[in-house]
């Protein structure tokens, strides 16, 4: 399997970009990666040149840049070049950790979309308190949606969620203002009567309050409320272990109590870390493409590499590909 990555995405690119690489290809032995970028900095930490090959540029698209744009006029940026390496089918999947904007971009002008998918869904796997956590889509790619375009983003997170996570039938619920049948706006209102008869294991609305509790695997939405869900609650997370390290950290008396938690408290942030969910999946597009997260470090990119193998060989696309040419999906 051949994977492609933007070795110049992300805060802690190229290092942490190319270690997690490495960590990867020592873990994958059926593994071959293409880095893509600056390949003066990229051989500083590469450790092994069997299974890698660097595709070289020096053009790089910011985090400043305007996506659309940045991906027509630089042609050579890491993160397009990354993308033409699936189109060539020099590659299965790309990974990168940079602008989210453009990775769409590219993805949909380069890699093109999966025929009956109006618009592609960004989709991470959101921690939960039982440890299983559960697929959020979109949480951004789309800031507005049609009802139609609900329906497609849960019928690929179903088949994400089975298919990857190894979840049978999973759960797929609507995130509304409350449970009750006929909730919400009038979007909410058309998706849940097109829900009810998709295939799918619906199991109607569910609220934002209930979402870390594991009350679906799969929760669908709109992207600018699963943007502002999915900044709330890694604001929240943040927040809570600053709070509970400040008050850990007060006296002698909590300092020694902390000290008797320590692995405890480890294992709760362990629970609760990005990195070991991989990246959030770019659902609708004729290959996998994965979003890791802008600060992520070698450990995240070991788990998006991973989440891509995953999607490869679980023939995720295709069976998103099948399953949409069967519906018959009535364009609001």
């Amino acid at each position: 399997m051949r994977i492609a990555i933007d070795a110049m995405g992300g805060d802690h690119a190229p290092k942490e970009i190319v270690l997690g690489a490495m960590d990867a290809l020592q873990l994958m032995p059926d593994l071959h990666i293409t880095l893509v970028g600056d390949e003066t900095k990229i051989k500083q930490y590469i450790t092994e040149d069997e299974r890698i090959s660097i595709l070289h540029t020096d053009e790089v698209i910011t985090g400043d840049d305007e996506p659309v744009r940045a991906v027509r006029r630089k042609k050579n940026a890491s993160l397009v070049l990354m993308a033409n390496e699936v189109k060539e089918m020099r590659a299965d999947a790309c990974i990168s950790a940079g602008n989210t904007g453009a990775l769409m971009s590219a993805g949909l002008f380069v890699i093109g979309r999966i025929p009956g998918i109006d618009r592609p869904a960004l989709s991470p796997t959101i921690p939960t308190a039982d440890g299983k956590g559960f697929v959020l889509l979109d949480v951004g790619a789309n800031v507005d949606a049609k009802p139609n375009h609900l329906l497609q983003y849960a019928v690929m997170g179903s088949i994400y969620a089975e298919k990857v996570r190894s979840i049978p039938s999973p759960k797929v619920g609507l995130l509304n203002v409350g449970t009750e049948d006929g909730k919400g706006n009038d979007l909410a209102k058309k998706a849940f009567e097109l829900l009810k008869e998709a295939p799918i294991q619906f199991v109607g609305n569910v609220e934002a309050r209930d979402l870390l509790s594991g009350v679906a695997d799969v929760v669908v939405t709109d992207g600018f409320s699963g943007n502002i869900a999915l900044k709330t609650i890694e604001g929240t997370a943040a927040n809570i272990f600053s709070i509970l390290k400040n008050t850990m950290m007060a006296n002698t008396k909590t300092k020694i109590g902390a000290l008797l938690l320590k692995n405890d408290l480890r294992g709760l942030k362990d629970k609760l870390d990005y990195s070991e969910y991989g990246g959030a999946s770019l659902f609708g597009l004729k290959a996998p493409v994965i979003k890791a997260h802008g600060s992520s470090k070698r450990r995240a990119i070991v788990s998006a590499i991973k989440q891509a193998k995953y999607t490869v060989d679980h023939q995720v696309v295709n069976t998103i590909m099948d399953t949409v040419a069967g519906m018959k999906i009535d364009k609001e």
